[in-house]
């Protein structure tokens, strides 16, 4: 009496193991950069919804202030708290400006951006991941000023992404520079001493390893509190009226 023959799964060969693994390789080289554009969106829009509500909480100081910006000439640093946990003053020069507004903040995490958790080195000798509620700029400009004497508040900067907390120092460390043939950020720029910090400007969507290039954006708190993103540039594009609200 014969006995049934069984089945028998044939075994994949070397070939066929390596043409598999081939196609795996190519679907995960075209799906992870549509993964990456897509945290980096999240990303963007986390930051620009803070940037808002740091505008909003910032608009509302200024009301019950006669329509006057806080005075932060002398916080240039990064630090909210003190080693004890308490609130920093704004009359100390290691506090991030943001400490004036903290009675209109619910949480210091308005002041970060996720984007800005990547930056690797700073400006000054800190861990980044100690000052992630410290990622905007604040235009010097807007320290103590009374919302009257701007112009036109859909194009007055207030903050926007930076690795420095104030700027204060025109096209040496603002978007705009000092006309055609010129460059904005300049001592973020060459041979400027803080060059190596540029690619933490220009954060979002950065698509170049170029530290002096990152074909990214940076997003901009204005005065009527929208929020705008710009794209990479040298200065051309931006007036430096938008810093000084004349």
């Amino acid at each position: 009496m014969e006995r049934p023959t069984q089945g028998f799964r044939r075994a994949f060969t070397l070939i066929e193991l390596l043409v598999v693994i081939a196609i795996m390789a190519v679907l995960v080289s075209v799906m992870m950069p549509c993964l990456w554009r897509a945290k980096e969106a999240v990303r963007q829009t986390v930051c620009q919804s803070n940037l808002r509500n740091l505008g909003i909480a910032m608009t509302m100081y200024a009301q019950d202030n006669n329509y006057r910006l806080a005075n932060s000439d002398n916080t240039n640093g990064f630090f909210w708290y003190d080693n004890s946990k308490r609130l920093r003053s704004t009359s100390d020069r290691d506090a991030y400006w943001g400490v004036a507004y903290a009675g209109y903040i619910k949480n210091p995490d308005v002041c970060g951006c996720p984007s800005f958790r990547t930056v690797s080195e700073l400006i000054y000798p800190v861990e980044p991941r100690l000052i992630w509620q410290a990622a905007f700029g604040l235009n010097g400009n807007a320290s103590n000023k009374r919302l009257t004497k701007i112009r036109d508040a859909g194009h007055f900067i207030i903050a926007h992404d930076h690795v420095e907390p104030r700027l204060e120092q025109g096209s040496l460390d603002m978007f705009h520079n000092d006309g055609p043939g010129t460059l904005n950020l300049q001592m973020y720029r060459g041979n400027g001493s803080r060059a190596k910090f540029y690619f933490g400007i220009f954060r979002h969507s950065a698509r170049s390893g170029d530290p002096q290039r990152t074909n990214g954006k940076a997003n901009i708190l204005w005065l009527d509190d929208h929020v705008s993103a710009l794209a990479e540039t040298t200065g051309d594009d931006v007036p430096a009226k938008w810093y000084t609200g004349q």
